[in-house]
């Protein structure tokens, strides 16, 4: 609807005579067999394409509509479409579009376009009326009154806003509520890509700036939405009349590559049919075989992938069959008695397209090396693969089935459509929501990844855990710190496959912040609005290390002092070999701590002086029961490792000899923990008050700079009694954001 209309005249009081089909609600069966064959819709686009035509009136256009809807609906009641007939006609009278033709052809070549697709009768109501309360003195609640609230609903979502009222936010507001009340009833949108393809039809009358304009937001919003809807009969002649206004060269010569082909006198795609038919009989299964030309886009895009076209490149063979079991059986016959392209095929049976969309693809390979494609699908699926949503009638009335199941397969909120609605309530303004539309509706694949609860998360392509999480937990994803994915750790960067497992790891604080640079890896529109509001409103925050302010670790080595409770870090005296000194956070001096007795039981060789100091090496820090072993260093001091330390493989590589030691009574220990975690605000805090709850001192701690979020604290810690390691271990560990706690493996410096 549109800027085509002019309104020369004032509608007239009196509204014309009904055309006769509709004043016959049930007309016989003999009747309606005689009545003109139906429209192919394909047909008059590709014939509107393929040459000029007078497209003048439609004639009897009333007529096309009732035959075409009882084909589909034999037993429908026509009265509603009568009345709305009349009030529409008498409504537009004296409008004129553009191309010359009175305006009420407009709305009738809609409905007739929604009729061959199968739409039901409210659907064709509310598209007689479409324009209406747009164009006319007709209200809503006039609509409401004579049609019933759902066709108010229908007519109420397709109109659109004033341009007195929004200015240059007209369009996408328009859009915006389109969507928002497709949310509520998808047919919302079916009268509309009806609306917009009848528009593209006649656009030629348009300037061609105009033309250029409506065209581009055709191809970036409305084709990815016909996709979406699985509608491909409006889709693929959108499609086509929109390459033919942006791209006119290249348009022509794919006419011209059609043409010609045409024009051949043989066509290796009817004697594959043949041969196939041949088959299929022979193996007893009913099966239609047709030829289905590709359209002049999906020519355009084989000439580009393949070069030089062959004569099967110009279409592929459909396959139509009675059950679901037929397909299968058709593949397997197709696959045995011709030569299959086994890379070729794809079971959209068994795994549906986000959009309805099911079939069998395969391949066949003739003797001359050409190959032809194949789709193979029932004819209920063949229906709902044209006609996408349009196909399930009203989705709305009690006792409707879904042709396939899950998230994906309800019309009434499509995966994809829940994610668009959620993310434009959050959209700050008309040219923020314009502009992530466009991206979100470009991203037209989509992948399903799995909770540990067993639900699903739909996802574009190319997502990753960052639109995972905020998929799954809106604005409190501010709040996530890390995922497993597959069961392994992963960073919030990792792209998500197609059935992927993903458990997001989610911190406990209030006050967690987005990181600036989620935005580098967040793909979704709600991903991106949240975390671009949030930088918005907290100058200064995201700084991507995870951290407020409060607990961020600066300075030398990427540390910085904290206080937590009563504990203090001190310089650490076994300062594990090839870390920086100044990484270690200052304290005061303390008492020095006591380490877990270890006496020298037989010394393998003589000690430099009796009585020698004896110490627990840093790099390893044994505790009781570690098997250990020791070694004399520079001063005489005897160092003493876990037996299975990397350094005691180097000493005795360098034929230094062992000393035997054992531990003593005392229970009193040292150790060196290493955590691993993902960052995130108040964690060093949690971190050290864990440790103080489990009784044990922090002599020394490290925190290594955040990497990817991820963080990696060392602490030297002293214990009262041994025994209690592995109960403080599992208390780090249990701190949200750690992920893994264990004993320091450091290695030594290898030797020149």
């Amino acid at each position: 609807m549109s800027a085509e209309a002019t309104n020369p005249a004032t509608p007239g009081p009196v509204a014309p005579p009904v055309p006769q089909a509709l004043t016959a609600s049930v007309a016989p069966a003999a009747a309606r067999k005689k009545s003109r064959p139906r429209i192919d819709l394909r047909r008059l686009g590709r014939a509107a394409l393929l040459g000029p035509a007078v497209r003048g009136r439609l004639p009897d256009a009333i007529g096309h509509v009732v035959e075409a809807h009882r084909a589909h609906h034999p037993d429908a009641d026509l009265e509603p479409l009568r009345r709305a007939y009349v009030l529409a006609e008498s409504s537009h009278r004296g409008q004129m579009r553009k191309s010359g033709e009175p305006y009420i052809t407009h709305p009738l070549a809609v409905t007739l376009i929604l009729a061959e697709l199968g739409a039901e009768t409210t659907t064709l109501t509310a598209s007689l009326l479409h324009d209406t309360v747009e164009d006319t003195d007709v209200t809503l609640e006039q609509v409401r009154e004579q049609f019933g609230e759902e066709v108010r609903y229908l007519v109420d979502g397709v109109t659109k806003l004033e341009k007195v009222d929004y200015g240059a936010a007209a369009e996408p507001e328009t859009f915006r509520k389109m969507l928002v009340a497709t949310g509520s009833d998808v047919r919302v949108m079916s009268i509309k890509l009806a609306d917009r393809l009848h528009n593209m039809r006649t656009l030629g009358v348009m300037r061609p700036e105009k033309q250029a304009r409506i065209a581009k937001v055709t191809r970036d919003v409305l084709i990815p939405l016909a996709e979406r809807l699985g509608v491909q009969a409006l889709k693929t002649e959108l499609e086509d009349l929109v390459f033919a206004i942006l791209h006119p060269e290249e348009y022509e010569h794919t006419r011209e590559l059609i043409a010609d082909n045409a024009a051949r006198r043989s066509d290796p795609l009817a004697e594959v049919a043949d041969e196939m038919r041949a088959v299929l009989r022979e193996a007893d299964i009913p099966a239609e075989v047709l030829i289905r030309p590709r359209h002049f886009v999906s020519v355009h895009r084989v000439a580009r992938k393949r070069g030089r076209l062959r004569g099967t490149d110009f279409g592929r063979l459909l396959v139509l069959v009675n059950e679901d079991a037929d397909c299968y059986g058709v593949l397997g016959e197709l696959h045995t008695c011709m030569t299959p392209v086994v890379s070729e095929f794809k079971d959209f049976i068994a795994v549906p397209k986000f959009n309805l969309y099911q079939s069998l693809h395969t391949a066949v390979a003739r003797p001359d090396g050409q190959v032809v494609e194949v789709l193979i699908r029932t004819h209920q699926m063949h229906k709902v693969a044209e006609a996408g949503v349009v196909a399930l009638g009203n989705p709305y009335a009690p006792g409707t089935d879904d042709p396939a199941d899950g998230e994906r397969a309800d019309p009434t909120r499509p995966g994809w459509l829940s994610r668009l609605l959620d993310w434009q309530r959050a959209a700050p303004d008309p040219d923020t929501f314009w502009s992530t539309l466009r991206e979100d509706l470009a991203q037209d694949r989509e992948i399903t990844v799995f909770r540990p609860d067993g639900g699903t998360l739909g996802l574009p392509e190319g997502a990753t855990c960052v639109d995972a999480a905020y998929a799954q937990y809106g604005e409190d994803a501010h709040a996530c710190i890390g995922a497993r994915v597959n069961g392994r750790l992963a960073t919030l960067s990792t792209v998500l496959r197609d059935g992927d497992t993903v458990q997001l790891l989610m911190g406990q604080d209030p006050a967690s912040e987005p990181s600036r640079e989620w935005l580098e890896h967040a793909h979704t529109p709600a991903a991106r609005i949240a975390i671009q509001r949030w930088l918005t409103t907290h100058p200064g925050g995201g700084d991507g290390t995870g951290e407020t302010r409060g607990d961020r670790f600066e300075g030398a080595g990427g540390a910085r002092t904290e206080e937590a409770g009563a504990a203090r870090f001190g310089p650490a005296e076994d300062t594990p070999p090839g870390r920086p000194a100044d990484s270690a956070v200052e304290s005061s001096p303390a008492v020095r701590p006591r380490n877990a007795d270890v006496l020298v039981d037989r010394p393998g060789a003589p000690l430099d002086r009796p009585g020698a100091p004896v110490r627990l090496a840093g790099c390893c820090t044994p505790v009781p029961p570690d098997e250990i072993t020791a070694f004399t260093v520079r001063g005489g001091v005897v160092t003493v490792h876990r037996a299975g330390c990397a350094a005691v493989a180097q000493m005795k590589s360098r034929g230094r000899p062992e000393i035997g030691v054992r531990w003593g009574d005392s229970a009193e220990c040292r150790v060196t923990l290493v955590a691993e975690s993902f960052g995130r605000p108040h964690l060093l805090a949690d971190l050290t008050e864990a440790i103080a709850l489990e009784g044990a001192e922090i002599v020394s701690a490290t925190v290594e700079p955040p990497s990817q979020q991820q963080v990696r604290h060392t602490y030297t810690l002293q214990l009262p009694d041994s025994a209690r390691l592995p109960t403080l271990m599992r208390a780090m560990r249990d701190v949200p954001g750690v992920y893994d706690v264990s004993r320091a493996q450091h290695q030594p410096p290898s030797s020149p």
